[in-house]
């Protein structure tokens, strides 16, 4: 069996698991970066069967520059969209900074 029929390529960035949409980073980052083993990755992820996981980590393995430059990239992109979300925060988060202003502020009775 070939290692790409374990996952849906639907975009250069956007690799999924095939049948779940879990992306193919969410299981290299418990791995790479949380040096989690296959079995604890699947206890993260129960309705992933073992196989799957070893398969996504094999994956990498063949493919590991391709698979690096994708990570950076996810990475990269976390990175520059929770920044962006700080500069200009939803009217909720705005909403719930001031309620706890508010109750920094407040004198106890």
């Amino acid at each position: 069996m070939q290692l790409e029929t374990y996952f849906d390529f639907l975009a250069p960035d956007d690799i999924r698991l095939k049948g779940s949409r879990i992306g193919i980073e969410s299981i290299l980052y418990e791995y790479l970066y949380r040096e989690q083993n296959a079995e604890a990755i699947a206890a993260r992820y129960p309705t992933l069967p073992l196989e799957v996981i070893y398969a996504t980590i094999l994956y990498y393995l063949h493919n590991r520059l391709q698979m690096e430059e994708y990570l950076s990239n996810w990475l990269t992109f976390g990175q520059e969209a929770r920044e962006a979300q700080k500069r200009n925060p939803p009217s909720v988060v705005l909403r719930l900074q001031e309620l706890k202003a508010e109750r920094q502020t407040a004198v106890p009775a």
